[in-house]
């Protein structure tokens, strides 16, 4: 090598550190006088990072795309059917265990045997979904969330009942987990009824406190924003409004879409009371906070207001 020469290891963008699966480094020998700017260097750094961090997000919207374009949880109903949703297996009964938990897991079949038997609906013309599988949960669900709910542990925390902790996983599954599924799959399959038929109800699902990487509140699936995502994707639809009413915060699809503007979100609930969290309430477009004591009027008013 020339004595006024010497080497110098320089980082160089080339067409391979931009694709996100390889990261090459270029060597070039500069003569001695010239060397890389710091401010130069950290330029393209930055750039690289930038450039593989978008190449990341392409990547994972294209692999959402595919899990939802592949997805069976849409198909077409008969209608012979109204745009009821729920199935018998919505319903948790697990040796007497959720009863220990303030919220009703039997509410769902109730209501429907209620309208039944009341004349507003027939058994038969109720549509049954399909349980949500994991490729379909995926699509805002991260792989290490889902395997953490192969501890029973952590699905007690998720639905607050502690001897849940204490059973195999695999019963855990089948009398807890599994009806969450199938619950799931009836949020997801209610928008594309309610955009054929102009409205549809899924008797179960709504589980607002749960968001892609944390479960909480008796909610272990994030179905708000399944049925988001495949409603974007499925059914050409660009803007959603979430209108949440049940008297807790829904923090999780707050998080969920915290920077997504195709998103607004109206939420009206009781800052008094669980979650309490202050982090998910600065991504609420608008909320409309309501103390216990509330009367029905007042609430109906604030309700017009809001949507107004």
């Amino acid at each position: 090598m020339q004595k006024n020469m010497h080497c110098r290891v320089t980082p160089i963008p080339t067409d391979s550190t931009r694709n996100l699966c390889e990261s090459v480094a270029n060597f070039r020998v500069l003569p001695q006088n010239q060397t890389l700017s710091v401010s130069l260097y950290r330029y393209i750094l930055t750039t690289m990072s930038s450039s593989a961090s978008a190449s990341s997000d392409s990547d994972e919207e294209t692999l959402r795309r595919s899990r939802i374009l592949k997805s069976k949880l849409y198909f077409d109903v008969p209608l012979s059917k109204v745009p009821v949703i729920y199935a018998a297996s919505y319903d948790i009964a697990f040796l007497g265990i959720e009863k220990l938990h303030p919220f009703d897991s039997t509410k769902w079949g109730r209501i429907c045997r209620f309208l039944v038997s009341d004349g507003a609906l027939h058994r038969s013309c109720i549509v049954e979904p399909l349980e949500a599988s994991k490729d379909d949960l995926l699509v805002v669900h991260s792989e290490s969330y889902l395997n953490s709910l192969k501890s029973s542990a952590n699905v007690a925390m998720i639905i607050e009942v502690p001897p849940v902790a204490l059973f195999p996983n695999c019963l855990v599954q089948q009398k807890v987990l599994h009806p969450f599924r199938n619950q799931v799959g009836g949020t997801i399959l209610a928008a594309k009824l309610a955009k054929e038929r102009g409205w549809a109800i899924n008797v179960g699902g709504g589980f607002h406190h749960c968001c892609g990487e944390k479960g909480g509140g008796f909610c272990a699936y994030a179905d708000i924003s399944l049925c988001i995502h495949y409603a974007f994707v499925q059914l050409n639809i660009s803007r959603v409004m979430i209108i949440d009413l049940d008297a807790h915060q829904g923090n999780g699809h707050e998080l969920d879409f915290a920077n997504d503007r195709r998103v607004y979100i109206l939420d009206m609930y009781n800052p008094g009371i669980y979650p309490f969290d202050y982090e998910a309430r600065r991504y609420i477009d608008q909320k409309v906070e309501v103390a216990s004591g509330t009367t029905t009027n007042e609430y109906l008013k604030k309700l017009d207001e809001a949507l107004e």
